[in-house]
């Protein structure tokens, strides 16, 4: 029995690089056909964990965050629209476009792990933000991530409202910046090397390669 390579994808529901350097890895994965050495877990981390429940337009948000022109968004999301589409991800980009608080999704995720669930929903979620113009941090969205990968919704919804459940994803952000971990994704493999950034397929299956060929 092969050990497994572990890899801890350290990013936020609402990253679009995340979701851009996931779909690359998952690629590097398949191409290589060894899906079944890999296990994957999702750490949380927020991009903006101090933003308020109505969220903030996506474009003051960058702006005000990044301090990028109009000019220079239009471009960045072109570029990423256009990477999602080669990965068969549809970013869909739209003026009144919102960033929404995460800590609840990253809950969820956690949950979502007990029942080996936790890459789709979170797929499911960056999808619902990105794809599908939905707020994230709104609990009946929440709710209908969870029923669409088979989960039970009311036993996930509950665990919003847990201390306990609350101040673990709390430990782990911390866990992870205390790393040094300032900038997702950060792709680390079996707690011994790490990357950063959605990196093309080709470096991912290098990587993989040397790690696997290592074990």
């Amino acid at each position: 029995m092969k050990t497994k390579l572990k890899i801890d994808i350290v990013s936020d529901v609402v990253c679009p690089w995340c979701t851009i350097g996931y779909k690359r890895l998952e690629k590097a994965i398949t191409e290589l056909g060894i899906e079944d050495q890999i296990e994957i877990e999702w750490q949380p981390f927020e991009l903006n964990p101090n933003m308020p429940a109505e969220g903030q337009n996506v474009n003051e948000h960058i702006t005000e965050k990044y301090g990028s022109t109009p000019e220079q968004q239009k471009a960045s999301k072109q570029n990423m629209t256009e990477a999602g589409a080669e990965l068969g991800f549809k970013f869909d980009y739209f003026d009144e476009m919102r960033m929404v608080n995460t800590f609840d999704a990253h809950v969820l995720l956690e949950y979502a792990k007990d029942f080996g669930k936790q890459t789709e929903l979170k797929m499911t979620l960056t999808k619902a933000f990105f794809s599908d113009r939905k707020d994230v941090s709104k609990r009946a969205v929440l709710k209908q991530a969870l029923l669409d990968v088979g989960l039970n919704a009311e036993e996930g919804l509950s665990k919003l409202d847990n201390e306990e459940a609350r101040f673990e994803i709390k430990s782990k952000e911390k866990y992870w910046q205390n790393l040094g971990v300032s900038s997702v994704p950060t792709i680390v493999f079996n707690r011994q090397s790490a990357i950063t950034g959605a990196q093309p397929v080709d470096t991912f299956k290098e990587v993989l390669i040397e790690i696997i060929n290592k074990q």
